[in-house]
C-alpha cells in the first residue's frame, strides 16, 4: 500500500490517462452481425451502460451477459430483461463471464480499484473494453491497461463522455484552438459539488448478506468497511477511501480535467504538478480530500483544478461559483473566456462579459 501523499499524486496523474483504440472485434463485424457485450458493475453507472447498449439494438449490439458481486442487484438487473423476453447470463464472478466465448466486449463499472484488471482480464480473455472513469486507480495501472491493448491488439474506450460532445464542446474547443480569442492563457476545471459527511462509526459495518464481499475487495485489501453512511458500507462511500477511490477529482472532476485538456490540446501528464487538499469542515471516516487544488505546468498554459467540497457558508446549501460555473470549465484567454457549464455546452465573453457565441449538442458516447 502506499502512503496518503504519494496516492493523492498518483490519482491526480490518473486522471491524464490515454487510450489506446486498435481494429479487432467491433471494427469487424460483418453488417448484420450481433455484437455481445457483457456488463461488469451495474448497481450505479452501470446501469447507464445497459441503457446505451439497448438504444444500439438495431445496431446490432446485445447485452448478452450481466456480471454483479451484490445478488440482489444481479437479480434484479436480469429481471428487467426477462420483463422484456430477452434472457441473459448472470454472473457473480467476472472471470467466468469473461471464459464465455460468445462475449465479444465487456462494460465495466466497477469501483476504481478493479477497473485496470477486469480490463487487461478481460482483454487477455479476448474481449474489447468500455471502463468507466477514471481509467484506473493510479497511473502505473494505467500504463499497463495501455501496454496490454497494444500486446492483445484490443478496442480500450473510457467514460469521459463529453467528448462525444462534438458540436457543443468541441466546436467551442476548435474555435479557441484557431486563435479567435488570442493565446490561451489559463484551463481552470472546477468541483464545487456538495459532499457532506459520511459520519464516524467506531464499529465495523456489516456487509449485506447478498454482497460477495471477497470479490467486491478483489485487488484491494480484504478489510472489514469501517463506513455506514446514508448508501451504507458497501455502494457509493467507496469513491472517499484511498483502497477503492480516488476522491473527487478522479470521481465527478474526472470529466472536467479531461475538458480543460481538451481546450489546451494536451494528452498526457503534464511535466510538472503539484497538489494540496484535505478534509475539512467535518470530521468523519471519509480519507480522500473534499478540498483540493491541483496546478499541472503544461507548456501551453497552466491548467488549475479546484475541487470544493462544502458550501459557501455554513448556512447555506448553495455552492460557489466562478464566472456563471460550478462544475465545469473556464478557459481564460487573451481576448476574452470560454465557460463550459455542462457536458453539452459552452459559450464564449469577451474580456468585459459580453457574449460572443455559443455552441449546443452532444451525441449518446456508447
Amino acid at each position: 500500500m502506499t502512503n496518503r501523499r504519494r496516492f493523492l499524486t498518483q490519482s491526480v496523474a490518473a486522471s491524464t490517462g490515454v487510450f489506446y483504440i486498435a481494429k479487432t472485434s467491433w471494427a469487424q463485424k460483418s453488417p448484420g452481425d450481433t455484437l455481445n457485450v457483457g456488463v461488469i458493475g451495474f448497481g450505479g453507472r452501470g446501469g447507464s451502460h445497459i441503457s446505451g447498449y439497448n438504444k444500439l439494438k438495431k445496431e446490432g449490439v446485445r447485452v448478452a451477459a450481466l456480471c454483479d458481486v451484490d445478488q440482489n442487484i444481479l437479480n434484479k438487473g436480469v429481471a428487467n430483461f426477462d420483463k422484456n423476453g430477452q434472457k441473459v447470463g448472470s454472473y457473480t464472478d467476472l472471470r467466468r463471464m469473461l471464459d464465455d466465448k460468445s462475449i465479444d466486449a465487456v462494460s465495466i463499472a466497477t469501483p476504481n480499484h478493479w477497473h485496470a484488471l477486469a480490463s487487461i482480464w478481460a482483454m487477455q480473455a479476448g474481449k474489447d473494453v468500455y471502463v468507466e472513469k477514471p481509467v484506473s486507480h493510479c497511473v502505473w495501472e494505467g500504463r499497463q491497461m495501455v501496454n496490454a491493448a497494444r500486446k492483445y491488439n484490443k478496442i480500450v474506450q473510457t467514460g469521459t463522455q463529453s467528448r462525444s460532445s462534438v458540436e457543443g464542446i468541441g466546436g467551442a474547443v476548435k474555435w479557441v484552438q484557431e486563435g479567435n480569442l488570442g493565446k490561451i492563457l489559463l484551463s481552470r476545471g472546477l468541483c464545487y459539488k456538495r459532499r457532506d459527511s459520511i459520519g464516524k462509526t467506531d464499529s465495523v459495518a456489516k456487509v449485506p448478506e447478498s454482497v460477495n464481499y471477497d470479490l467486491w475487495c478483489g485487488p484491494a485489501p480484504l478489510e472489514p468497511p469501517h463506513r455506514n453512511g446514508k448508501k451504507g458500507p458497501i455502494h457509493y462511500d467507496w469513491h472517499w477511501f484511498w483502497a477503492y477511490g480516488c476522491g473527487d477529482l478522479g470521481n465527478q472532476g474526472i470529466h472536467q480535467m479531461d475538458i480543460a485538456r481538451w481546450f489546451l490540446g494536451e494528452m498526457e501528464l503534464s511535466p510538472r504538478l503539484w497538489s494540496v487538499g484535505g478534509r475539512l469542515g467535518y470530521v468523519d471516516d471519509a480519507e480522500t480530500p473534499n478540498t483540493q487544488i491541483v496546478y499541472h505546468a503544461y507548456e501551453k498554459a497552466p491548467l488549475i483544478f479546484e475541487v470544493r467540497g462544502l458550501p459557501e457558508n455554513k448556512e447555506s446549501k448553495n455552492m460557489d461559483k466562478f464566472k456563471g460555473a460550478g462544475v465545469g470549465v473556464i478557459v481564460e484567454c487573451e481576448g476574452g473566456y470560454v465557460v463550459v457549464p455542462n457536458y453539452s455546452s459552452a459559450a464564449a465573453y469577451d474580456k468585459e462579459g459580453k457574449l460572443i457565441q455559443e455552441w449546443k449538442g452532444s451525441e449518446d458516447h456508447f
